[in-house]
């Protein structure tokens, strides 16, 4: 079973703290972000200048990610080893292209990129998933160019090869309903667009080219399907009639990869809300994950027939997984509206879907567990069909 990541974190005075925090508010203690723990942790100063020590460990040294001082203001940590460590974290690393800081706003915007991206890369690490940036892997790493449109040069947000391309107006509230209400989405998130591409990245990565490719393509379809039609025909004819039926969402509709990509990120939506949850207690503690029995709700939206391979080990936690997502996402959306906001989670998970959910469970937990075989080779299967170069205001990171 692969790991939750605790998401209720405390300053070591007692007081809560928060992902994004750098200080705590109460005692004045620096924090920083320790990736390989999953921990928002104190820090004190040692005698070396710009040096630290977690609190109550001082036998390790760490600094500060040098995007520290930056517009984005990154509180992770990157761990000392002499002066032969690389300046940035490994979030930051990941940032291939940076947007052009001299055109007013791209600071503030790419502040709320890397803060989603964050997010994301914190909870990849926490399913144990691969996160290696491609300066590192050029062939099987990741990436992110992080671009902003210039006139006549339009971003267009997608996934090739490795290296994800974000359009940081994606970042600008007013910008990003307007697209939401240009397409008829229930839901745009910039969180949600990292979770959709590096679902991409993960199909390559994780399924291409492997045993996991052949009952991919019998849930999903058959991804040779002519991708650059397949768009064409979903913006000009709309989603597939009875998408309700058999996707997670109307795009998801439009080709294989983007029904994969779709679930992927939807997969993601659902596991770090429910490590959240847990975190917090508002859903049942985590022993069943240690085996104990766990008794399951009177009355199912689902049972084990929906799933993937009914007979697989992984099937009544993923099943518990299920349930409590319904069970606080229903309650989440009655928050929403009682604040008069739109709903937390604009959608119905139809038993199609859940099937492909859990397929992807399935996926993560045999690669936590070694059991994926060889890796595949990165290909180019589906190019640069979805991404436009950045202009020549776009700079490296």
């Amino acid at each position: 079973m692969t790991s939750t990541l605790a998401r209720n974190y405390q300053c070591s005075c007692g007081k809560p703290v928060f992902f994004r925090n750098s200080s705590c508010l109460s005692c004045g203690s620096a924090l920083g972000y320790v990736a390989d723990e999953g921990a928002l942790r104190a820090m004190r100063p040692t005698q070396a200048p710009d040096r630290f020590h977690l609190d109550g460990n001082p036998s390790v040294t760490y600094r500060r990610c040098q995007n520290f001082s930056s517009a984005i203001g990154c509180n992770w940590l990157v761990r000392d080893d002499g002066g032969t460590t690389a300046p940035l974290c490994l979030s930051c690393r990941l940032s291939r292209m940076i947007p052009d800081l001299s055109y007013p706003g791209n600071g503030e915007l790419w502040r709320r990129v890397e803060a989603a991206k964050r997010r994301l890369v914190s909870h990849l690490l926490g399913l144990g998933l691969p996160v290696v940036p491609k300066a590192d892997d050029p062939q099987r790493g990741l990436a992110f160019d992080l671009l902003h449109s210039q006139p006549g040069m339009p971003v267009m947000t997608g996934h090739a090869t490795g290296v994800i391309t974000i359009n940081i107006e994606e970042a600008d509230d007013a910008y990003r309903e307007r697209a939401r209400a240009q397409f008829g989405e229930p839901y745009r998130t910039l969180l949600g667009h990292l979770r959709h591409e590096v679902g991409h990245y993960y199909w390559d990565r994780l399924v291409a080219g492997t045993e996991w490719l052949a009952p991919c393509r019998a849930l999903f379809g058959d991804d040779r399907e002519d991708y650059a039609a397949a768009l064409k025909r979903h913006y000009t004819q709309g989603p597939v009639q009875g998408w309700q039926r058999r996707y997670i969402s109307a795009y998801a509709g439009a080709h294989p990869w983007e029904d994969w990509a779709e679930s992927w990120g939807h997969y993601l939506h659902l596991r770090d809300t429910l490590d959240t949850a847990q975190s917090f207690g508002l859903v049942a503690d985590a022993q069943w994950l240690e085996g104990h029995e766990r008794q399951e709700p009177s009355v199912s939206p689902f049972k084990p027939s929906d799933l993937w391979r009914e007979d697989h080990p992984t099937g009544a936690e993923f099943l518990t997984l299920l349930h409590d997502w319904v069970a606080v996402t229903c309650v989440m959306n009655e928050m929403s509206r009682a604040m008069g906001q739109p709903d937390f989670y604009p959608f119905v998970l139809p038993a199609a879907a859940v099937a492909k959910l859990h397929f992807i469970h399935c996926l993560i937990d045999a690669h936590v567990r070694g059991a994926l075989g060889a890796e595949p080779e990165v290909t180019a299967a589906w190019g640069a069909a979805t991404v436009a170069a950045g202009g020549p205001a776009e700079v490296a990171a």
